[in-house]
C-alpha cells in the first residue's frame, strides 16, 4: 500500500505536561484506522497535528505530495451556522476552491444527501437538531472526497440510528480515515487498523492491523510477553546484583563492562515495571444489598403519554437479581421516562408497577445532575471527615481517589475544573458507596475512556443485583444485558439482542409489522 502520511519520532507537551513522546507510524492508502488510548493520552492533538493545525514539539511529518486532508473536530457540528443557509448550501459551500463543474457538484451533492437521509435539502441548517447537524458536519468533509480523513468523536450526539447510519456509511467510503471514538462495536464493524496511545507501551502506542476483536487479542499478548520479559529480567538483575555485591573489581576493562551491564539491565527493568504498572483503569465494583427477593420490579401493562405524545403502551417486564436489561431507543422516546417510572418519580398513565418492600435503587443520571460543580473533589468523593466506608470498610479519601484515576493534587480543585470523563467517574464512585438491589444507568458511559469502560463492563457483569441499562454503547450492551427493551415512537419491541433489534428497525422501515411478543428463549439475565 502506497503511504499518505510518515511521522517519526513527535513529541507534544500541554503545559509541563508530555502528552506523547517519540511517536512514529504511518497512514497508508485503503485503511480505515482507529485511534484509541486513555483521557489525556493525546489524540486529539495528534489529529490536529496530523491535519496541520498545531504543530509538535519535536520529530517531523512526511505528507505525500498533493495530499489532501480532511479534518472534523468534535466540535464541529455545535458551531453557531450562518442565518438563512439551508443544507444544499452548505454543501455547495464545501465544494468551493475544489474547480467541479456545476453538474460534478449537483452530482456529489444529490449522491451523498441520499445516503445522509436528508429528505428536505432545502431545511435551514438552524433548525436541525444537534444529530443532524452532525451528520451535515461529516458530509461536508466526505463531499471533498480527500485522500485522508481525520474524525474526532463523529459518534458523539448521534442516537443509535445515526451511529448505525454511520456505521454503513463510513465502511463504503474509498478513501483512508483515520478516527478517535470510544464507541467499540463502530470499531468492530468499520475499522481494518487500530492505533492505541499509551505510555504503557515503548514506543508510545500500539498498532495492531485488523479490527477491535483482533486488537485485543494482540494487545494481550503483547503485554503476556511484556510481563514474562519483566519477570525474566527480574532473575538476571537480582543475579547481577549479586555478583556486585560479592566485590567485584572495576579496574579490569572485561569486569567495567560488566558492571555497566548491570546497570543498563537494572535500568531496562525499572522501565518495564513502570510500562506495566501503567496497565490500570478505573476500580469500579458496586455494592449490592444481599436481597433474596425473587421479584424486584414487576410491570404489567404499563403506558405512558407525555406532552400529548404517546411513548409506549401495554409494556409488560420483570426484573429479577441477576437480571440485565438494557434500553434503546432514539432521542425523545421515553427511556429516562421509564426510569423514573421504577424509581416512582414518575406514575404510570394504565397498568400496574409494583415494587419490591424496601428496594434500594441507586441511579446514575446521564446529565449530571447530581454534581454541585462548585464543590472540591474531596467533598465531592468525601462529604465528612477523610475516610469513606465502603463494603463495611474505612478507605481514605485519597486512596478512594486515586482508586478513580485521580491524582492527589486534584482532591481540592472545585468540580467545574474536571472533565466530563472525570465527573463521570466521581458520579460512579459516589454509586458505588450506595449498596442497591437495583442500579438504574442512564448513559454511564460518556466522556469514559476504553479502559474505563472495560472495567465498567466486567463491575456491570459481576453485580449480582438487577440492572436497567441505557446506553449508546452497543458493544456494552451486547456484552451485558440478557434482555432489550426498545421504544420507537410509540410502539416497543423486547429482544434477545442488537441483532434482532437491528432486524426490527429494518422492518420499521419497510413498513412491515415489526415483532412485539417476547420470544420464549429469551432471558433478561446477563449474557454467559
Amino acid at each position: 500500500m502506497a503511504i499518505l502520511i510518515s511521522c517519526q519520532n513527535l513529541s507534544k507537551s500541554f503545559g509541563t505536561r508530555p502528552l506523547f513522546e517519540g511517536l512514529s507510524f504511518g497512514l497508508f492508502e485503503g485503511e480505515h484506522s482507529g485511534l484509541i488510548g486513555p483521557n489525556g493520552t493525546g489524540k486529539s492533538t495528534l489529529l490536529k497535528i496530523l491535519a496541520g493545525l498545531e504543530t509538535q514539539d519535536e520529530g517531523s511529518l512526511a505528507p505525500r505530495r498533493g495530499l489532501r486532508v480532511g479534518y472534523l473536530p468534535q466540535k464541529e457540528f455545535s458551531e453557531v451556522q450562518p442565518e438563512g443557509f439551508t443544507v444544499r448550501e452548505k454543501l455547495a459551500r464545501a465544494l468551493d476552491g475544489l474547480g467541479l463543474e456545476d453538474y460534478e457538484a449537483d452530482s456529489r451533492i444529490e449522491t451523498v444527501l441520499d445516503k445522509a437521509g436528508f429528505t428536505d435539502p432545502e431545511q435551514q441548517v438552524a433548525k436541525l437538531s444537534g444529530g443532524w447537524r452532525k451528520r451535515l458536519a461529516i458530509l461536508e468533509q466526505v463531499i471533498r472526497e480527500p485522500d485522508l480523513l481525520l474524525l474526532d468523536e463523529p459518534t458523539n450526539h448521534l442516537d443509535l440510528e445515526g451511529v448505525l447510519w454511520l456505521e454503513n456509511f463510513m465502511s463504503g467510503l474509498r478513501f483512508s480515515f483515520l478516527v478517535v471514538t470510544h464507541d467499540r462495536r463502530f470499531l468492530e464493524r468499520v475499522c481494518n487498523r487500530m492505533i492505541e496511545l499509551d505510555k504503557r507501551y515503548p514506543e508510545g502506542h500500539f498498532n495492531s492491523v485488523g479490527n477491535y476483536s483482533k486488537f485485543l487479542e494482540n494487545r494481550e499478548s503483547f503485554f503476556d510477553a511484556q510481563s514474562s520479559r519483566e519477570d525474566s529480567m527480574r532473575n538476571v538483575v537480582r543475579a547481577e546484583i549479586e555478583w556486585l555485591r560479592r566485590g567485584a573489581r572495576g579496574r579490569a576493562t572485561k569486569q567495567k563492562a560488566h558492571i555497566d551491564r548491570a546497570g543498563g539491565l537494572i535500568a531496562e527493568l525499572s522501565e518495564l515495571e513502570y510500562r506495566n504498572s501503567q496497565n490500570r483503569s478505573a476500580n469500579i465494583n458496586f455494592s449490592a444489598s444481599g436481597r433474596q427477593t425473587k421479584k424486584l420490579v414487576h410491570a404489567e401493562g404499563i403506558s405512558k403519554t407525555r406532552g400529548g405524545r404517546k411513548l409506549f403502551d401495554k409494556l409488560d417486564f420483570m426484573l429479577r437479581p441477576g437480571d440485565k436489561l438494557g434500553l434503546l431507543g432514539s432521542n425523545g422516546s421515553g427511556k429516562s421516562t421509564l426510569l423514573k417510572m421504577i424509581t416512582g418519580e414518575l406514575k404510570q398513565d394504565a397498568g400496574t408497577l409494583k415494587q419490591a418492600e424496601d428496594l434500594k435503587i441507586a441511579v446514575f443520571d446521564q446529565h449530571r445532575d447530581q454534581l454541585d460543580l462548585s464543590v472540591t473533589l474531596r467533598r465531592a468523593l468525601c462529604p465528612a471527615g477523610e475516610n469513606v466506608q465502603y463494603q463495611g470498610n474505612f478507605i481514605h479519601v485519597n486512596k478512594w481517589a486515586h482508586r478513580f484515576l485521580f491524582r492527589a493534587e486534584q482532591l481540592d480543585f472545585p468540580l467545574s475544573r474536571l472533565s466530563g470523563g472525570e465527573q463521570s467517574r466521581v458520579l460512579i464512585a459516589r454509586l458505588m458507596l450506595q449498596p442497591a438491589d437495583l442500579l438504574l444507568l442512564d448513559e454511564p458511559t460518556n466522556d469514559l475512556d476504553i479502559q474505563s469502560l472495560e472495567v465498567l463492563e466486567n463491575s456491570i457483569k459481576d453485580f449480582p443485583g438487577a440492572l436497567v441499562l441505557v446506553t449508546h454503547d452497543r458493544y456494552l450492551l451486547d456484552r451485558v444485558c440478557g434482555a432489550l427493551i426498545a421504544l420507537e415512537g410509540g410502539d416497543h419491541g423486547f429482544f434477545g439482542d442488537l441483532e434482532q433489534w437491528e432486524g426490527w428497525k429494518s422492518a420499521r422501515k419497510q413498513n412491515s409489522k415489526p415483532r412485539r411478543e417476547i420470544p420464549p428463549e429469551i432471558e433478561i439475565s446477563s449474557p454467559s
